[in-house]
């Protein structure tokens, strides 16, 4: 009875079979079809292996939401030369009210030399060369996301030389913290001093024959300080050409969190707008001379997130690649032996020519003749 039971399991089974077998008799080979198996194959391989790359690969996917944080510090990373004496600059912030000014404790005046040395400067020249790749191809920008944490590519080298050179230039470099509103930092000619309706800067005593606002940015940036992140200000150099000479960067920052498979922090992107122009009050130019940068904050936070594509997903893509190269190859196979049939089939009836047979009545056959074994004798 079992055995009867087991015999209907394995009839059933083979009824449901969706793939039957051929006997091998019934198998015939062909050098043709060598051929296309070894041409899928070889592609089956060459797509796979593309597929693979493709699979170890990410991509940054971006989301857009509401920034609902108001009461957070901004912070502000800043390392600026500017090629003026330390004690006859001054760096302050005023945001947008104008009732409160940000003390700017959390900075460093450090006298330095302008010039840099070699190596210093090829390191500018690479960030230049970079900024100007970033606005040409936009995507480099998610390669400096995932590369983020593995080197500090933005920072300045020290110098390499021990030359006793007088410092004929200030570099202010640190971080202030300020309330998350528009408000404008800048660097102009005299100390801050407080004032009960704003601020101002003692600039009385300092001659407009020095007035000297030259100034390389090797670093500005909002937010967590991410080594490796390149801004779009890093590595700008502007030399003025004239004393009275005012620098306006007009920033509008955007909040973004950052989720890499490497890091995960909370920073800010910006993008910039520059406008220089020379103080002459009497060509109808008023201002006051210096370096401003006028700082909005977005409303809207971005969420940068790294993706990866899912196994089931290579999976099965993977199938489709060899599914689809096994029946598109068998296809085209199969016309073109059709294709050949046809054509080697009319040059068969055409080497048989039709021949006229006299009959027996006075007409005549114009049949093929019937070729038998006497015949070709």
């Amino acid at each position: 009875m079992r055995r009867l039971n087991r015999k209907k399991t394995l009839n059933l089974m083979k009824e449901l079979d969706a793939f039957p077998k051929v006997p091998e008799s019934y198998v015939e080979t062909s050098a043709s079809g060598g051929t296309v198996s070894l041409i899928a194959f070889t592609t089956i391989a060459f797509l796979t292996i593309m597929e693979f790359m493709v699979y170890r690969d990410t991509w940054m996917k971006y989301e857009y939401e509401v920034d609902k944080d108001f009461t957070s510090k901004l912070r502000i990373n800043i390392d600026i030369t500017v090629a003026m004496r330390c004690q006859y600059v001054g760096a302050d912030v005023l945001d947008l009210a104008e009732t409160m000014v940000a003390s700017a404790d959390g900075l460093i005046y450090e006298p330095v030399p302008f010039e840099l040395t070699p190596q210093q400067k090829e390191l500018q020249r690479m960030l230049q060369l970079i900024q100007s790749r970033l606005q040409e191809e936009h995507s480099l920008q998610d390669v400096i996301f995932k590369s983020a944490f593995k080197s500090a590519s933005t920072a300045l080298p020290p110098r390499e030389d021990n030359s006793l050179q007088s410092p004929d230039a200030c570099r202010i470099h640190g971080h202030l913290y300020v309330n998350k509103v528009a408000g404008n930092f800048h660097i102009t000619v005299g100390k801050a001093i407080p004032h009960p309706r704003g601020h101002a800067h003692l600039a009385a005593l300092v001659s407009h024959e020095s007035y000297n606002f030259s100034h390389r940015i090797d670093h500005l940036s909002f937010g967590e300080l991410i080594p490796g992140i390149i801004n779009p200000l890093d590595g700008t150099e502007k030399i003025a050409s004239d004393h009275n000479q005012m620098f306006q960067y007009f920033i509008t920052v955007v909040p973004t969190k950052l989720h890499t498979y490497k890091i995960s922090a909370e920073t800010h992107q910006f993008s910039v707008t520059e406008r220089e122009r020379v103080i002459n009050h009497a060509a109808g130019s008023h201002g006051v001379s210096g370096i401003f940068m006028k700082y909005d904050i977005s409303s809207l936070m971005v969420t940068v997130t790294e993706e990866h594509m899912p196994f089931w997903q290579f999976l099965v893509r993977l199938c489709g690649i060899i599914g689809g190269i096994f029946s598109t190859t068998g296809i085209l196979h199969g016309f073109g032996r059709f294709v050949a049939e046809i054509i080697f089939c009319r040059f068969r009836l055409g080497s048989y020519r039709s021949t006229s047979v006299p009959l027996p009545d006075g007409h005549t056959s114009n049949h093929l003749p019937l070729i038998t074994d006497n015949s070709t004798h």
